[in-house]
């Protein structure tokens, strides 16, 4: 049995984690000194609130013992070879603390630097529980988890510029009126037109995926506690062409510490079929 590991930042909704078999490790957030999991014990609503009320905050990995446990107990419940996926080294720790536990799991253990964050983590974790389901191969399952940055776009808003600037994960400018909206790739960050509303937004990033998209897609739509923009974004999404897959998930803390509350964005993962 090859088991399948990744951590939070990859945004998984619990109902897409249990339907891929996949175990997360969750990173910690700080919040005014007060460490959190983020994990299913996490009151997001409560950190939204304290994000709004201008906590401070900061994100960390994993300890590797955190890692080990994990290992060990896949290693006992029968697996054979763990495949690791993991938030990219340039923006975590965590796959150093994955690499310090590996050699201790009792099991091949195979990490995977997804060189990405976000929901583009989780695509890479979806293209391995694909390949997992039709091979044994673990070369042909990490091959397929290194897969999708190369054809994943992100197009978000950033609800706090001054988050974004101090984090320095986005590359992102200082608007006259309404919000940055910003688009990535594997290979460049581009600020599109500022939205001074929701409908705004959502059209600039909507009409930016459709310049980007071409053939079948899967895209995750998230949201930092702006639900109804989310849900906009999402039904506007829908309607672009070759859409195979749309998952609507809340964006977490080891996300949202980056980019602030009021974000509201989507991932989409162009396939090869």
């Amino acid at each position: 049995m090859i088991a399948l590991i990744t951590d939070s930042n990859a945004m998984l909704p619990d109902w897409l984690a249990a339907r891929f078999d996949v175990t997360i490790v969750p990173l910690h957030a700080t919040v005014d000194g007060v460490s959190l999991r983020e994990d299913d014990d996490l009151d997001l609503g409560a950190f939204y609130a304290r994000l709004r009320a201008g906590a401070s905050v900061t994100t960390s990995a994993p300890a590797p013992g955190d890692f080990v446990r994990v290992y060990e107990a896949l290693a006992g419940s029968g697996a054979t070879d763990i495949v690791s996926v993991h938030v990219g080294s340039a923006y975590s720790g965590t796959l150093n603390a994955a690499q310090v536990a590996a050699p201790l799991a009792g099991i091949p253990v195979h990490l995977v630097d997804s060189g990405t964050a976000s929901f583009a983590l989780g695509c890479c974790v979806w293209a391995a529980a694909d390949a997992r389901a039709d091979t044994d191969d673990v070369g042909a399952i990490i091959a397929a988890a290194q897969q999708p940055p190369a054809t994943t776009t992100s197009v978000f808003t950033v609800g706090e510029i001054a988050r974004a600037q101090a984090g320095g994960r986005v590359d992102v400018a200082v608007v006259s009126a309404g919000v940055p909206v910003v688009a990535m790739n594997a290979t460049a960050t581009i600020q599109l037109a500022p939205a001074t509303d929701v409908a705004g937004a959502v059209h600039e990033m909507t009409e930016h995926l459709r310049g980007q998209l071409c053939g079948p897609a899967r895209i995750g739509v998230g949201d930092a506690d702006v639900p109804d923009a989310g849900d906009a974004l999402a039904e506007a999404l829908a309607t672009l062409p070759g859409v195979r897959d749309l998952v609507r998930y809340r964006i977490g803390p080891t996300v949202a510490a980056h980019t602030g509350v009021g974000t509201f964005g989507a991932v989409a993962w162009q396939l090869s079929d």
